[in-house]
């Protein structure tokens, strides 16, 4: 089976804790268990809502993230994208290669957008 998953990432390629506010995405092409490819894109500006539409527009069927509030994960399932979150803080071929073999250990989502939101303020 293919999937191309979507990775928020910093300038060396390791997870972006916010991913609305992230320098690229890591798109990563797979078949299987098997890596195909990968490549960096620059996100529009963000805008609320957008990143969904924009990622499933572009055939990304899955997102790693650090952190994402629920109204984001919601906006996700229905773009056709399937949203994990608790992602450690790795390269995004270490995360994908954990996440389709099944050794990848999301921790609880840090970003949930409660009262006590302590995410900068996006």
């Amino acid at each position: 089976m293919t999937k191309k998953i979507a990775v928020p990432v910093n300038e060396t390629g390791i997870l972006d804790a916010h991913f609305g506010h992230c320098k690229f995405f890591a798109l990563v092409n797979t078949d299987g268990d098997k890596v195909i490819s990968e490549e960096k894109v620059v996100p529009p500006p963000h805008e609320p809502g957008l990143l969904p539409q924009w990622l499933g527009e572009k055939g990304v069927t899955d997102i790693i993230a650090g952190g994402m509030g629920q109204k984001a994960i919601q906006l996700f399932n229905q773009n056709g994208v399937n949203a994990f979150v608790g992602a450690p803080q790795l390269n995004a071929i270490e995360l994908v290669k954990g996440h389709l073999d099944g050794t990848l250990n999301f921790t609880a989502n840090y970003c949930n957008h409660d009262a006590d939101h302590e995410c900068g303020g996006h």
